[in-house]
């Protein structure tokens, strides 16, 4: 099996870009067609939200690498919600994009070890089929090597939490410990864990999870990790920008995934797409979005020496 580093990769330099679309949908935004004869109860909820997330997929699958659901707005409706998610991850993965599961997991033990084997790898190998999970590291070292050992076995991935994009980040992660902020130390484990399962690409499979909000914390951690891929969140919505990110890039382009949520499967309610489409023409919005993306990246980044994508496979 081709370890995740390596798969990632490969999804990057197919699609051309390193655009990650956040799956974090919310009622009251998803456009009023798919709203329309609708109740507010969990089941309902759930059946709108798999319409609209598999509308979405269905738009962007062709576009770019990855997607990332946020298993948070799907455990909030219980069974239907969870039924709603794994049908969301199953589409994902018949319209061939990674799926990066961002339930931010954490725990000791045979515990790590249960949500690692329950979140990890192909549909034959785990319950939920993730090709990548988000996990926290504050219980230690041990508590991360569950997730690691069960993604190499299944040739899936991890994102360790380093430096995450919330402005209330910095009461813990940027605490000074022997001379540095926490999340450097972070920072160097997640280092020696990638470093020591590189891939052919040149990465590991164990990410971080670095905020476009931190420009120079991204830079500084690029120089400190330069196995790891980034998975970086905080584009769009939360205010950060191309050029905020430019640095969470090796020289060929590749390293990290920029994901953006609500900027894109929101786009019928914002302008210029909301005027330019309608709600009606949501996927639309989202489709040139994306695109938007897309070109921002490439002109602002290192992510523009990838080779571009040919228009359809």
């Amino acid at each position: 099996m081709t370890a995740f580093g390596d798969r990632l990769t490969t999804a990057v330099r197919r699609r051309g870009t390193p655009v990650v679309v956040g799956l974090d949908p919310r009622f009251r935004e998803l456009p009023p067609v798919l709203l329309s004869g609708r109740g507010d109860d969990p089941a309902s909820r759930a059946s709108g939200y798999l319409d609209f997330c598999r509308g979405v997929i269905d738009v962007v699958a062709s576009l770019v690498p990855a997607v990332k659901p946020q298993t948070a707005f799907f455990e909030e409706l219980g069974p239907p919600g969870m039924a709603a998610l794994a049908a969301v991850v199953r589409h994902a993965r018949e319209a061939g994009l990674l799926v990066i599961i961002d339930a931010k997991r954490h725990d000791i033990g045979s515990t790590a070890a249960a949500y690692a084997q329950a979140f990890l790898g192909p549909p034959d190998r785990s319950a939920w089929g993730g090709d990548a999970l988000t996990v926290g590291p504050y219980l230690g070292e041990d508590s991360l090597a569950p997730f690691v050992e069960v993604a190499i076995e299944r040739a899936a991935g991890v994102f360790v939490l380093v430096k995450t994009s919330n402005p209330g980040s910095a009461t813990i992660q940027d605490l000074r410990v022997d001379g540095e902020p926490l999340y450097r130390h972070v920072a160097e484990l997640v280092e020696r864990l990638s470093a020591a399962q590189i891939g052919e690409c040149g990465y590991g499979s164990v990410g971080a999870v670095v905020g476009a909000t931190y420009a120079r914390q991204l830079t500084e951690l690029r120089r400190v990790m330069p196995h790891a891929w980034f998975l970086v969140p905080g584009y769009g919505h939360q205010g950060a920008e191309a050029k905020d990110v430019a640095g969470a890039f090796d020289d060929s382009g590749l390293g990290a995934v920029v994901n953006s949520s609500r900027g894109i499967i929101f786009a019928h309610s914002r302008e210029p797409f909301s005027e330019r489409y309608g709600h009606a023409r949501w996927q639309e919005a989202v489709e040139a979005a994306t695109r938007d993306m897309i070109e921002a990246l490439r002109a602002e980044t290192r992510a523009g020496r990838l080779p571009i994508a040919p228009s359809s496979d």
